[in-house]
């Protein structure tokens, strides 16, 4: 499993199987589900036991980080890394409850993440998108200190439909914030 790791007001940590209940309450909002490529809405019951009883699996094979996001003793939402060990890169993705939106819980949440892809897993680069549709997505990947590397129109489908994202990018050696 990955490591904890804490932040000046989070802690990420592996998820737990008794999170699942937070895991759907938080993903109970369309806003929150629609915003991601995979997360179904509605998000259907007993999945997120599922999902959870995966991540060790993912993360010994070397394809996934996933960490549940903590916030005054709430499960909050989740961020994860994507790994592509043959080129040290991985995609990092991130859901937030919608109560806890606009706290800065994610962009410190990428921060921590990003720090720990580098100096902890030895990752390259790192790199995040989000829908264009989604500005707020973008600004938390520009505060945790990613850069805007371009527009990938109609680059992935989501529920049938075209969706353009922004990509944005970090490298090892580029400045943290």
């Amino acid at each position: 499993m990955p490591a904890t790791l804490r932040t000046a007001r989070l802690l990420l940590r592996p998820f737990q199987p008794d999170d699942a209940a937070a895991v759907e309450r938080g993903l109970a909002a369309r806003e929150v589900a629609e915003q991601t490529l995979t997360i179904p809405h509605p998000y259907p019951p007993g999945s997120a036991a599922t999902w959870i009883g995966r991540h060790a699996e993912w993360y010994a094979a070397g394809k996934q980080a996933i960490w549940a996001i903590v916030h005054a003793d709430m499960l909050v939402g989740a961020i994860g890394l994507n790994i592509v060990a043959a080129h040290r890169r991985a995609e990092a993705g991130y859901w937030i409850a919608k109560d806890a939106w606009g706290q800065g819980i994610a962009t410190e949440a990428l921060q921590a993440v990003l720090a720990h892809g580098f100096d902890g897993l030895g990752l390259h680069r790192i790199e995040a998108m989000h829908y264009v549709e989604n500005p707020a997505s973008g600004r938390v990947m520009q505060k945790a200190g990613m850069q805007r590397e371009g527009r990938l129109r109609d680059v992935v489908h989501r529920d049938g439909v075209p969706r353009t994202n922004d990509l944005y990018a970090m490298l090892a050696s580029d400045p943290r914030p």
